[in-house]
């Protein structure tokens, strides 16, 4: 069995210029469950003046934890948390996962958060322990961004990476770690490297990989990772969200071509493909775009 992280509602809604309406958006989340996803990353407790389009984040999770306050939580919904003000509100939501932000490049977290990695680091650290203080059973995920390569810095060493997986596993102690192909240059021998060297200071059952399908390559480093015995990947319905650093390119994995790849490799999903095809449509309706995922067409098609 694998774990799907379904990021679609945050990553992949996060660039669109186009607003989606919270119940667009509410939508969307509850077919997703409906297809079988049961790991969302539903938004992100960040300024709305810097993403509108997650601005609505509070009210998409007073509406779920609504939803499913009379019965068992069998979906666990989280959100993106940038800082300790960030964690205020997403406390105040009820969440009890979490989400931070960092990358291998100091150039790329500059860019983004005006921070470098060491500094975020300690940003990390400080909205874990709070986290935790607060929400003892909770679920502290961490994205490390331009993994392979940072369109700012170019190519990252691989014990780069290895050294942020290290402090977050050692030091912050986060329950899980996603390695992010930001730009979606990775192909399946930097897959391998990047495994040697992580691997050395984190299990392998706490890595997730966040592959971007900007050059076509995303699903044949599912491949690799899966050979290497990893089981845990983030994947966009739809393969909504671009690549910002690369116009006009694919972004986002689609879910449904990694739920096609694993189904037809033999291992289970738990994910009803032909529903996950439909859920996205209406939000991709609203972004004036026709499906590109090829296993979507496909599903739809038949």
């Amino acid at each position: 069995m694998v774990r799907i992280v379904e990021v679609g509602p945050r990553d992949g809604l996060q660039n669109e210029a186009v607003p989606v309406s919270t119940e667009l958006k509410l939508q969307f989340i509850r077919a997703l469950v409906e297809a079988g996803l049961n790991e969302i990353e539903v938004g992100s407790f960040v300024s709305p003046k810097w993403v509108p389009q997650l601005a609505d984040t509070a009210e998409l999770f007073a509406a779920l934890v609504q939803a499913t306050s009379h019965k068992p939580q069998a979906t666990s919904y989280s959100a993106l948390v940038p800082n300790m003000k960030g964690l205020e509100r997403a406390l105040e939501c009820g969440v009890n996962r979490i989400a931070l932000f960092t990358a291998a490049s100091d150039a790329f977290t500059q860019k983004n958060i005006n921070m470098t990695v060491a500094e975020s680091l300690v940003v990390f650290a400080q909205v874990t322990d709070a986290f935790r203080a607060e929400r003892p059973d909770g679920h502290v995920r961490a994205y490390v961004s331009t993994a392979f390569e940072c369109p700012y810095a170019g190519k990252i060493e691989p014990a780069a990476t290895a050294k942020v997986a290290r402090i977050l596993e050692d030091d912050i102690a986060v329950d899980e770690i996603s390695l992010g192909d930001t730009i979606g240059v990775a192909v399946p021998k930097e897959v391998e490297t990047l495994h040697e060297h992580v691997a050395l200071y984190v299990p392998q059952s706490k890595i997730a990989w966040h592959f971007h399908d900007t050059r076509g390559t995303a699903i044949a480093n599912v491949a690799k990772a899966v050979e290497l015995d990893y089981r845990a990947f983030d994947s966009s319905a739809g393969g909504l969200g671009g690549c910002p650093y690369a116009p006009g390119a694919g972004g986002n994995l689609a879910t449904e071509d990694l739920v096609y790849f694993l189904e037809r490799s033999g291992i289970e999903t738990g994910v009803n493909l032909e529903k996950l095809a439909r859920a996205s449509l209406p939000v991709l309706a609203a972004l004036g775009r026709a499906p590109d995922s090829r296993a979507q067409v496909a599903a739809l098609a038949g």
